[in-house]
């Protein structure tokens, strides 16, 4: 039986540039309870890249309830009170939807 193709996820915001060596600092040190939810919630292969002030962000679901799975992230305390350090250094694109601070992307091109 082979296992299912990773759902791959993209998405973009903007990076206050006051806040840049903050964020840096905190991503860099990335709390260990942050990074286990992460995992319980089936995200692999997890990266942001920084260029120009755009924050991009790539992760790989191997779950099969993605729903779920964020909601999970979303309720955990540990991870509501990093988004307290990491949100205020963000802006959404002006493309975003109401309330929506990373905004998704759509994939255009990928190759194995």
């Amino acid at each position: 039986m082979t296992a299912a193709a990773p759902q791959r996820i993209a998405s973009v915001v903007r990076l206050r540039p006051e806040k840049e060596a903050e964020y840096i600092a905190l991503h860099a040190e990335a709390w260990p309870s942050v990074l286990d939810r992460l995992a319980r919630s089936n995200i692999r292969n997890y990266s942001i890249f920084l260029r120009d002030g755009m924050l991009f962000s790539y992760m790989e679901y191997v779950g099969d309830d993605y729903a779920a799975d964020s909601a999970a992230i979303a309720a955990d305390p540990e991870t509501q009170r990093w988004w307290t350090f990491t949100d205020p250094c963000q802006e959404p694109v002006d493309t975003a939807e109401p309330g929506e601070l990373w905004a998704p992307m759509r994939e255009v091109f990928h190759l194995d």
